[in-house]
């Protein structure tokens, strides 16, 4: 990449500013470069075969591509993309009702699939292994178990927490892939890509900082370039350069290492209030005021990849990494296994 600084003269609101950094096929989506491949031949061998992809399965951390690669999917299977959520679908009824307005070929992409009540999730199995409906008309004696034919569809799950798929579910799925998080390299390629589609002014130092302080998500990279671009435009004479990058983000509180203020706060509460630990996930989430699923789907796996912060049987302990990167003094005489402590 050179050091000319990136910019368009596209003019559009922010909604769609903001559908437009999704990649539309595969051969736009930056990193993941092992799953690509596989989903590439995945999706080949459908479309050689003029057939409906498998099932697919895909899990990470948020913000890391998820529902971008459901809409890429259907994009390049040329089909439509029918989107809903674990948690929207409360009743058996409300699943049954999408997949009967499915047409053949078509992509559902379930987010948050994990979410799924058990009822609704058992409506799932023959839709997804005989393209077939079960349904019960009438109550008591009288009841009658009707099966109704769909179209062939491919379903597309993401989800944040694989464990909690059941296991008849997840057999179900033809193909799972779980996304990594990005290195600085793969995040400003994806930096450069969003600042010329949003008329940013951006050079190479002021995206390789934007890129550092991004905890390897893509959806957070995009979020502090906008925020970024404001101060730029604001404070500065509107590109995008290192020290820029850097002043803005001191501002928003996101530090060196891309951690925020509820990072920090984790950290903290774990070294001043707790000793470094061990505590349970739910103490610490009422420590901090945030939702215990928060503290463990958005903040744990960047402190964990970063080595401050470590899971065990007995809890949550902060690393001496965590202690150096507070300004703090580790404790002497640590309650777990001295190599946390190394550093």
């Amino acid at each position: 990449m050179t050091d000319d600084v990136l910019a368009t003269s596209e003019v559009a609101g922010d909604g769609e500013l903001d559908a437009s950094l999704r990649p539309r096929r595969l051969e736009e989506f930056i990193g993941q470069a092992r799953v690509k491949e596989q989903l590439s031949l995945v999706l080949d061998g459908a479309k050689g075969r003029g057939a409906p992809s498998d099932h697919l399965l895909f899990s990470g951390p948020p913000g890391l591509g998820k529902t971008s690669l459901a809409g890429i999917v259907a994009a390049e299977m040329d089909a439509d993309l029918r989107t809903t959520s674990g948690p929207a679908l409360e009743r058996p009824g409300d699943l049954a009702a999408i997949l009967t307005n499915l047409e053949a070929g078509d992509v559902l992409f379930v987010d948050e699939i994990h979410r799924l009540p058990r009822p609704v999730e058992e409506i799932l199995y023959p839709a997804m292994e005989d393209f077939s409906l079960d349904i019960v008309v009438g109550k008591g004696p009288g009841a009658k178990a009707l099966r109704l034919p769909l179209p062939a569809f491919t379903l597309v799950g993401a989800t944040t927490r694989t464990g909690l798929i059941t296991s008849p579910l997840r057999d179900r799925f033809g193909f799972a892939a779980r996304l990594d998080f990005y290195d600085a390299g793969e995040l400003v390629g994806i930096l450069v890509r969003s600042a010329r589609i949003l008329g940013v002014a951006l050079d190479t130092d002021g995206a390789a900082e934007v890129a550092r302080r991004s905890r390897g998500t893509p959806r957070i990279a995009n979020r502090l370039l906008k925020r970024v671009r404001d101060y730029a435009e604001v404070r500065a004479d509107g590109t995008v350069t290192g020290g820029v990058a850097r002043a803005a983000l001191e501002l928003f509180e996101v530090d060196g290492r891309g951690l925020d203020k509820l990072d920090r706060w984790v950290l903290l509460a774990l070294c001043r209030d707790f000793g470094g630990g061990p505590v349970g996930l739910s103490t610490l989430a009422v420590a901090v005021g945030e939702e215990a699923d928060t503290v463990e789907d958005v903040v744990e796996p960047f402190l964990i990849q970063q080595g401050l912060l470590a899971r065990t049987p007995r809890g949550r302990i902060a690393t001496a990494g965590a202690y150096r990167h507070l300004g703090l003094i580790p404790p002497a005489d640590p309650a777990v296994s001295p190599s946390l402590f190394d550093g």
